[in-house]
């Protein structure tokens, strides 16, 4: 039977990383990774508070959507690949972004952000960095992917605002009007791929695979799940880069 991992255990994984007194980062994770951990999801929100204390700060993503709901035969005809349902900002339940960062938001001392896709954040700077994630960019704050990977990754999205899109690559992830009306986004957020078009390449993956080749990424291991440690800006950056130089090539999606 596999030891229970301690608030010790987890704070010597976290400063074995890089994670420092101090330091402002974007967290991630998966409690259900990591393995069993004596005293839960609190254990790991108290370890990195702990390692970076109050002049530092953790920041994680409060978005008001539920766990991947299950999709019936005939939504899969219709292309649809995921589905989720957004909640109300004062609902009291477990959401898609997992346990450890469901406790985070009803920590002592956080500030919590507004809008569908929320940040909440405690340390120094809590309420800056609680409107979203150009703050923590801003300062060349860190990223810790726990036990998830780049896909789950909210900075990313920062990059995206910034390009203008190509219209055939808005026309190939664009809802179908009849999903559109089915699945309003005022209550939805719904994934969908043409079934006649191949599938689109995985782009942020794309991006973790050259930022690893460029030496930007640090790798580890707490407990059972591996771990990703960066800082955010310049992996945010490259995906950028990505989006203005070739985004058809990024997202394997033709001109055509």
């Amino acid at each position: 039977m596999q030891k229970p991992l301690t608030q010790k255990d987890i704070v010597d994984g976290l400063k074995k990383l890089g994670l420092e007194r101090g330091a402002a980062v974007e967290v991630h994770s998966s409690l259900s990774s990591v393995g069993f951990v004596e005293g839960g999801a609190s254990t790991v929100v108290n370890a990195l508070t702990d390692v970076v204390g109050e002049e530092g700060a953790i920041v994680m993503s409060a978005y008001l959507v539920t766990p991947p709901l299950p999709l019936t035969e005939e939504e899969k005809a219709k292309g649809i690949i995921a589905k989720v349902r957004l909640l109300d900002e004062n609902a009291d339940c477990k959401t898609g972004m997992g346990i450890i960062a469901d406790t985070f938001c009803k920590w002592p001392n956080t500030c919590m952000g507004q809008g569908e896709h929320r940040v909440c954040a405690w340390g120094h700077d809590a309420h800056l960095h609680s409107q979203g994630y150009s703050y923590l960019l801003s300062i060349d704050g860190w990223v810790l992917l726990l036990g998830v990977d780049i896909n789950q990754c909210s900075s990313m999205h920062t990059a995206e605002g910034k390009v203008e899109w190509p219209k055939a690559i808005t026309e190939y992830f664009r809802l179908p009007e009849e999903i559109q009306r089915q699945y309003p986004d005022t209550e939805w957020y719904v994934q969908y791929h043409d079934p006649r078009n191949p599938m689109p390449e995985n782009a942020w993956e794309k991006v973790r695979i050259e930022a690893e080749r460029r030496g930007l990424i640090k790798r580890g291991r707490i407990g059972k799940a591996e771990c990703l440690f960066f800082k955010g800006k310049p992996v945010v950056d490259l995906y950028e880069e990505f989006l203005r130089t070739d985004p058809f090539k990024l997202f394997g999606v033709g001109k055509e």
